[in-house]
């Protein structure tokens, strides 16, 4: 340590890179010969003072070799923490408050004048130790203040000011020219220290408003997403919100801090472009820790379960479920289930329409055909149940042999419950009613028998298995219990039985209907076809007439026929009968009498201006010039012609 020649610091460089290879192994005898508190005072001794005479006088330049050294010691201080017999070591070493002396803003050291670069790399490394080192000396950490500290760092982060990062480190990854890799590493220790779920900690966090301060730098960080931080900035995010979800969880006044604006950055996440879930960038990352903040920060608090339904959040939640991505489906249905003790949420969830104006009902039965599919259910081509006495055992079940298993231990049945999402679809439709389901085919109803009876299937399958293991263990149970267990089963597969049948009447009914339907598509056809036929006799019969005289004949006698017919046999007294047809008229379209009705002459009436001075003003035109004449002279008006 105190060698001043170039080479001296290589072999001290060399020789620390072979111990923290050795200290690797747990067997390594590093505590017992004192080795460790060595290095961990090496590692402090730059920031708290220490009186012990290895490190008395020293001082390290900022020559490569040293800062090279500073980074070793802190690479090994992590592996040496995962020693549990070391921690009080580095409690004796005060390394939280040493690592806590970067967690400021970069300025000067007072001891050794890093340059920028050595002291960014410094900082970011320090902060990365300490999220290993702190979450196992959680007293050390509040004595220092450390949650002060961290808040402190990440108001800095926030800032806009005159710093700018050089990202030449394996830690500034993404954080060049900005504070992003800071913030990255802050929130992440940050994380480490809430997720110790330590009420002191937590509560201290709550106390300093880091809540309001998070949900703050959430919604900065969404206007600064670009094409070359936006990886950093996603996980940024998502640490925000896995640290919001582990202060709420279990905290209802909490939730209530996390209010409105906290729901906003959720309802922000929730509307991302789905196609962004397959860029690789995190964004699945993000939507699962946006998952978890809706399950520990709305729900179970009233208000922001209220303000999230106004906002439509069930339906962004519907829509990504209908993306049909597996490693969603599971959580969005728990948050399902449990949005459904909100009266409110049914109107919701029923009011959602899809792609094809699909109905959630729909959607789930979907979902639930799909699982059964890919567990390998036994279903015939309508869906209808194959096996009643084992209706929902899935092929790993029926590959699997019973064994006897202790009481507190689940069996087969049981586990089949969490792995898979078919409860919680169940779970879901049970709080929506069974009935009155808008939406459904007769295939979503068909299954809709299945999961309406999957809680009576399962507790049948459950006594199965118990059936089976009394006979495995070749116990006899006593004439009541064996006379109960029968009675259990047979019930259990007359359910079964009953369901199917239904299952049956469903699909005859469905198939009666499917004839009647073709039949009634065949009728319309036909009735088509028979309106063309008689359209193009029409035109033949018009086109006969209008080429044949004979055929134009015949058809104007059974014309003249048909009205004669028509018309009464028996004439009212002191009728007058006018003829309307003509004689000998070879048309057969519809034709009557023209009358020629002469109406009062204008002369006798001097016309509708004959009272006025513009009769007397009208002047004719004779023999090129113009003469004052008397109105009454004008020209007789020629006949009229009306039709009766």
């Amino acid at each position: 340590m105190r060698g001043f020649s170039h080479y001296d610091r290589q072999l001290r460089n060399d020789i620390l890179v072979i111990t923290t290879i050795i200290a690797q192994n747990p067997e390594a005898p590093m505590i017992e010969c004192g080795f460790t508190r060595e290095l961990i005072l090496f590692a402090t001794f730059n920031e708290v003072k220490s009186q012990n005479p290895l490190v008395k006088g020293l001082k390290l330049s900022n020559s490569y070799e040293n800062f090279e050294l500073k980074k070793l010691l802190f690479n090994i201080i992590v592996i040496l923490c995962k020693d549990l017999p070391t921690v009080q070591l580095l409690t004796d070493g005060k390394v939280v408050l040493a690592l806590l002396t970067y967690v400021k803003k970069p300025e000067k050291h007072k001891i050794i004048e890093w340059s920028a670069a050595q002291y960014e790399e410094l900082q970011l490394h320090a902060i990365a130790t300490l999220s290993s080192v702190a979450p196992l000396l959680i007293e050390e950490y509040m004595v220092c203040q450390g949650n002060a500290r961290i808040l402190s760092f990440l108001e800095w982060c926030e800032t806009e000011d005159s710093f700018f990062s050089h990202g030449n480190s394996f830690h500034g990854t993404g954080g060049r020219g900005n504070k992003f890799a800071h913030m990255r590493y802050t929130l992440r220790l940050l994380r480490a220290m809430v997720y110790l779920e330590d009420e002191t900690v937590n509560k201290d966090l709550c106390e300093k408003e880091a809540i309001q301060q998070l949900i703050g730098i959430f919604k900065n960080t969404i206007n600064k997403i670009n094409d070359k931080e936006e990886a950093i900035i996603l996980e940024i995010q998502s640490d925000i919100l896995l640290i919001l979800s582990g202060l709420c969880e279990n905290s209802t006044s909490r939730k209530e801090i996390f209010g409105t604006e906290g729901v906003d950055i959720i309802l922000h996440v929730m509307k991302i472009d789905p196609k962004k879930f397959q860029s690789g960038l995190g964004y699945n990352v993000l939507l699962f820790s946006t998952l978890d903040s809706i399950w520990c920060c709305i729900l179970a608090c009233y208000s922001s379960e209220d303000y999230f339904l106004e906002k439509e959040g069930i339906f962004l939640l519907l829509d990504l479920l209908a993306l049909n991505q597996k490693k969603f489906c599971n959580l969005i249905l728990a948050i399902m289930v449990e949005f459904c003790d909100n009266p409110k949420t049914t109107a919701h969830v029923n009011a959602w329409r899809g792609k094809k104006s699909q109905t959630a009902a729909s959607l789930l039965i979907k979902l639930w055909r799909k699982e059964e599919r890919e567990l390998g259910v036994k279903r015939d081509k309508h869906g209808v149940i194959i096996d009643t006495k084992k209706p929902l055992f899935t092929s790993f079940q029926e590959e699997q042999k019973i064994i006897a298993l202790p009481a507190n231990c689940p069996t087969v049945a049981i586990l089949d419950v969490a792995e898979n999402i078919r409860a919680k679809i169940y779970a879901v439709l049970d709080k929506l009613d069974f009935e009155n389901l808008p939406g459904l085919s007769t295939e979503d109803f068909i299954t809709l028998c299945i999961i309406h009876r999957y809680l009576d299937f399962k507790i049948g399958e459950i006594w199965n298995e118990i059936c089976e293991e009394i006979k495995l263990e070749k116990l006899k149970p006593v004439a009541t219990d064996k006379y109960i267990l029968e009675a259990i089963t047979t019930a259990s597969e007359n359910v079964g039985k009953m369901v199917a049948s239904l299952q049956r009447e469903m699909t005859e009914s469905q198939a009666r209907q499917d004839v009647q339907n073709e039949q009634k598509a065949y009728a319309k056809i036909q009735a088509t076809h028979k309106q063309r036929e008689l359209a193009n006799k029409s035109w033949e019969n018009f086109l006969a007439r209008t080429s044949n005289a004979k055929t134009l004949k015949k058809a104007k006698r059974l014309q003249e026929k048909a009205i004669e017919a028509s018309r009464h046999s028996e004439r009212p007294p002191n009728a007058i009968f006018h003829q309307t047809d003509i004689k000998g008229l070879n048309t057969t379209v519809p034709s009557g009498r023209v009358v020629a009705v002469e109406s009062t002459p204008v002369r006798l009436v001097g016309g509708p201006l004959a009272d006025t001075d513009i009769a007397l003003k009208k002047l004719p035109i004779r023999g090129g010039a113009l003469q004052r004449v008397k109105a009454g002279k004008t020209a007789a008006e020629p006949k009229k012609s009306v039709d009766i």
